[in-house]
């Protein structure tokens, strides 16, 4: 929940030039409600690409407060977040909820960048790869493997300063693979499975080097045109 439409506009204005040489990688940005249709007119004809924060599962109707899928399309979106932890922790959202909006979401024709990851206490408990195992499983239920990008955001590194190593990121990346083999088979490679949790420009470069790390869902350090150009601009190792 950051940025006006006037202070989306600065960082765009910022951050298109910064980034415009980069070919090799996808660049999403995911503004407020409020800002998509300005953040979608800024960025046409350049290398970005627009996601909505969340959506809700119906078309259109008695649902005060909620967006629809085909309100963000008109808005520019080709994205759309689902299952952050926020939404999970703040608004009580389960797996149930999670799945009737990505169902939804792909419906109508929007890319789903999904979201899951296991709480301090729950890692603490030796329970993340128990949790990891029934978000997935509970969030894709009837859902196909096209248009999908899974998050591993660890809630216990979420705004906190704390990252999971590169050997932790690449565990659970790890067993997430494996664990959309089993409910896709062979195409479970074609999904996208990417790291969120306190990624900076200082930290990029090692997340990115693990096998199955394939991306960042960027929070803090994305709200500054010059931290996220960095972090888009990793370099892989060798």
């Amino acid at each position: 929940m950051n940025k006006t439409v006037g202070e989306t506009k600065a960082f765009l204005g910022g951050f298109i030039p910064a980034v415009a040489n980069v070919t090799d990688v996808d660049i999403v940005i995911a503004p407020p409600f409020t800002a998509l249709s300005a953040a979608g007119q800024l960025i046409k004809g350049t290398n970005l690409q627009l996601a909505a924060q969340d959506v809700f599962w119906e078309e259109k109707g008695a649902y005060t407060g909620e967006v629809a899928p085909g309100m963000l399309i008109d808005a520019g979106c080709g994205h759309v977040i689902i299952g952050h932890s926020e939404r999970r922790q703040y608004f009580s959202e389960d797996d149930g909820v999670v799945n009737r909006k990505i169902k939804a979401a792909k419906k109508a024709g929007l890319h789903v960048i999904f979201c899951v990851g296991e709480s301090l206490e729950e890692r603490e408990a030796g329970r993340t790869f128990e949790v990891i195992k029934r978000e997935v499983a509970g969030g894709l239920e009837g859902v196909a493997y096209e248009d999908l990008v899974v998050a591993y955001e660890p809630i216990w590194a979420i705004g906190t300063g704390r990252t999971a190593s590169a050997d932790q990121a690449q565990e659970v990346h790890s067993f997430i693979r494996e664990t959309l083999g089993n409910l896709y088979g062979h195409d479970a490679r074609l999904i996208r499975i990417i790291y969120g949790g306190s990624v900076t420009p200082d930290n990029v470069d090692g997340l990115m080097a693990c096998a199955d790390v394939n991306g960042a869902l960027v929070g803090g350090a994305s709200l500054k045109p010059e931290s996220f150009a960095g972090i888009v601009s990793f370099k892989k190792e060798m």
